[in-house]
């Protein structure tokens, strides 16, 4: 038995060598920065909200998220109905996208994926790094480049939707440094505060019950706690007699 687990063992230890380094490659030269996510801020949820559906549902759905829930980030259903639901939903529907999967491949490539877990599959520092990564690049189908997305070919799909606002950068493909070309509507420090706050929705949207779920593990916590107690003094009152 001992050299079964030892051989199992030992298979478990050669595949991760084999599996880590290709992971550590497939990640290498993409430079993420610190995505500010705070599931309690309800006004940059609510400001978040706002720029996902103005910008980025028109293409990307949202299929595991309703309406509804955005009750929880401090919006009322009327706040809701008139500026974040325009196509006769109802409170209750998922945030769907009339976009047509198979037209959409045909313009872009690919179909957009659905954005409902997209933090939980890349993480918020992608999302958040990836929204202030694109740059002009001509030779692009698009006619942008990202290499957050792709760090070797600096390919994307995806057009840059909020380039107005940020404006148009240039990249030093030697150093993959950007620089501010043409200014956008907002100041650098504007955009990053409307990404920060459209990358806080997605994760919330992520996991919409992540915050009330801490919680209640703090009670779940407590009351192991007083279990616990409460279970070594039935202990010790059970074996007092016995010696």
């Amino acid at each position: 038995m001992n050299n079964l687990i030892k051989k199992t063992l030992l298979v478990l230890a050669f595949s991760a060598s084999a599996i880590l380094p290709q992971w550590a490659n497939a990640n290498e030269g993409a430079h993420l920065d610190k995505a500010p996510v705070d599931a309690s801020n309800h006004e940059s949820l609510q400001r978040g909200a706002r720029t996902f559906v103005n910008n980025c549902l028109n293409c990307h759905s949202a299929n595991y998220m309703r309406y509804n829930r955005l009750l929880d980030i401090g919006l009322t259903e009327k706040q809701i109905k008139d500026n974040l639901m325009f196509a006769g939903e109802k409170i209750g529907d998922p945030m769907k996208v009339a976009i047509n999967k198979v037209d959409a491949k045909k313009w872009f490539g690919v179909a957009p994926p659905d954005l409902s877990v997209e933090v939980r599959a890349r993480g918020a520092d992608w999302v958040y790094s990836y929204m202030r990564g694109f740059y002009r690049d001509e030779t692009s189908a698009t006619g942008w480049g990202n290499c957050v997305f792709d760090p070797v070919s600096c390919k994307v799909s995806m057009p840059h939707v909020l380039y107005e606002l940020q404006g148009e950068q240039a990249i030093n493909h030697e150093t993959h440094e950007l620089t501010l070309a043409k200014p956008g509507k907002l100041s650098a420090a504007e955009y990053d505060t409307l990404v920060g706050d459209l990358t806080n929705f997605l994760a919330y949207m992520a996991e919409p019950a992540k915050q009330q779920r801490n919680h209640m593990g703090w009670f779940v916590l407590l009351f192991l706690g007083v279990l616990l107690v409460l279970t070594y003094k039935l202990k010790k009152a059970y074996w007092k007699d016995i010696h």
